[in-house]
């Protein structure tokens, strides 16, 4: 009776051994051997009970499991280490910890960000200095003591940590001064909200190559002057001084009162690029590549202009846009 119930068990369920045939290998030469198997080589595991029905078989369950997530734990256990890895790449122009950013502080290095807890902030020590350079456009955040912890990995930062910028920016009075100094009609780039560090080191490096006289980052919604930025602008950083700026919208006021037109790149402008012909000293606005430029900002301008596009293409990337853009304007 054994025998037979354990040839009919097997003889209906053929088939479903056929699919785990990595796990057993059943012997054709003659039924008389129909209920002997042999262990695959490369999985030695224990199978005295196969009598039992696959559901209630232990040793069945338990090395179908252990064959199916070793392999998606393992990946999954790598991608966090390499992601926890690329990041901490990433921390090589952080500083933290209260002396060390203090010192950063004094010696007026040049800063990109600033993170710190509301005590941090507050102090005696750092209220005026963090406060100065706010408003000179270093973008300080308020944080909590774990997101900081979060943000450096578990770094001893004792509530404050900063990024340091590849270049010092100026203020946007030294810019405009700068500018009229060196031109009649010079031509300054304004960023709004392109956060991609390549589209704004790509930018950069087309308005130095077009002799444009500067560039204007605002504090928000915009990449700051990163190692990528300096990386990809190819050394154009140095040669080229950039504001940053609290309020982007305020600062294209000031810039008009001084005697600049407003110029907004838009691919809904009703003038061609090719056909505009104002001689004067000019702010170029280039939008990001999803959004454009905003409508607070496009209602600023005092022109919207477009690049005339042939092809099934329908936009271009912001730093292309920029250059084509600097082409036309310098021949003016």
């Amino acid at each position: 009776m054994k025998n037979s119930s354990k040839n009919n068990f097997f003889g209906k369920k053929n088939k479903q051994y056929k699919k785990n045939s990595n796990f057993y290998t059943k012997n054709d030469n003659s039924s008389k051997n129909n209920n002997q198997f042999l262990i695959n080589s490369t999985r030695k595991q224990d199978f005295s009970s196969l009598n039992e029905s696959p559901k209630n078989n232990s040793n069945f369950s338990t090395l179908k499991r252990n064959r199916i997530k070793p392999n998606s734990d393992f990946s999954k256990k790598n991608s966090i280490i390499y992601q926890e890895q690329s990041n901490k790449r990433n921390l090589d122009d952080w500083i933290w910890g209260k002396h060390s950013v203090f010192e950063a502080l004094i010696n007026e290095r040049a800063i990109n960000r600033i993170w710190c807890t509301s005590d941090i902030f507050s102090s005696e020590k750092f209220y005026l200095l963090l406060k100065n350079l706010k408003s000179k456009g270093v973008l300080i955040e308020e944080v909590s003591w774990n997101r900081l912890s979060q943000l450096t990995f578990g770094a001893t930062h004792q509530g404050i940590s900063l990024q340091l910028a590849s270049s010092k920016t100026i203020s946007l009075k030294e810019l405009i001064d700068f500018s009229k100094k060196k031109s009649s009609n010079p031509i300054i780039l304004a960023l709004d909200g392109i956060t991609d560090p390549h589209n704004v080191g790509a930018i950069i490096r087309s308005a130095e190559a077009f002799d444009c006289k500067g560039i204007i980052i605002p504090q928000r919604r915009s990449a700051g002057l990163t190692g990528t930025v300096a990386k990809v602008a190819a050394g154009a950083l140095e040669h080229l001084p950039v504001s940053r700026v609290v309020n982007l919208n305020r600062a294209l006021e000031e810039l008009k009162k001084s005697g600049f037109l407003v110029i907004g790149l838009s691919g809904e402008g009703q003038l061609p690029i090719s056909n505009f012909n104002d001689k004067a000293p000019l702010v170029v606005i280039v939008g990001s590549e999803d959004k454009g430029i905003s409508l607070l900002t496009q209602k600023k301008c005092d022109f919207l202009l477009k690049i005339p596009l042939k092809g099934k293409t329908s936009s271009l990337n912001a730093s292309v846009a920029a250059a084509i853009s600097l082409f036309h304007l310098t021949k003016l």
